[in-house]
């Protein structure tokens, strides 16, 4: 008896997936020494902690995959692009890859639905509810940057920029207690 309720495409789409997300936890890795470079230690904080966020998500979908009797796959994943070059660029970064992260999810979405994978596209909701407020969070911190005068900002400026963004709140749950069914 068959045990796999994921077809090749989609299994194959879902690990891809986790390789995204585990690119984007390097790409914050990266932007999280880039900011610590420049000693911006509150950016820097907030960066790191969203590189663990990214792998939260890939453990979640890593788990969704096993539960399905579907089987994970981990892939080489690319080096991050070249460092920013000031604190407008590195959030332009960070909304650029929550925009890919969303496109990405949204084709996973799009596949379940004609595949009539409901499960899988139940499982994805979570998904596309997260990363509706990861682009919002972008947004807002770009906005920040923006109004502190953005690649031309003042060293006080950025002095409170940095501390604001570091006492941004990122609370973020272990896979298993986002969906204590898996």
């Amino acid at each position: 008896m068959e045990t796999n309720r994921l077809s090749q495409r989609m299994n194959q789409a879902l690990n891809a997936q986790v390789t995204l997300e585990a690119f984007s936890a390097q790409v914050y890795l990266m932007l999280s020494s880039w900011a610590d470079d420049a000693k911006l230690d509150g950016i820097s904080a907030f960066l790191i902690k969203h590189s663990q966020e990214e792998r939260v998500h890939m453990a979640k979908i890593m788990e969704y995959i096993q539960e399905r009797g579907g089987k994970v796959t981990i892939e080489a994943i690319p080096k991050p692009s070249p460092e920013p070059t000031n604190t407008k660029e590195c959030f332009e970064m960070v909304l650029q890859q929550e925009i890919e992260n969303s496109e990405a999810i949204y084709r996973l979405v799009d596949l379940s639905m004609s595949e009539r994978d409901w499960a899988t596209f139940n499982f994805l909701q979570w998904l596309v509810a997260e990363q509706r407020e990861e682009e919002k969070l972008a947004l807002t911190l770009l906005d920040k940057v923006n109004l502190a005068g953005g690649k031309d900002a003042s060293h006080a400026s950025i002095y409170e920029l940095n501390k604001d963004i570091g006492e941004t709140g990122q609370e973020f749950p272990t896979a298993d207690e986002e969906n204590p069914l898996l």
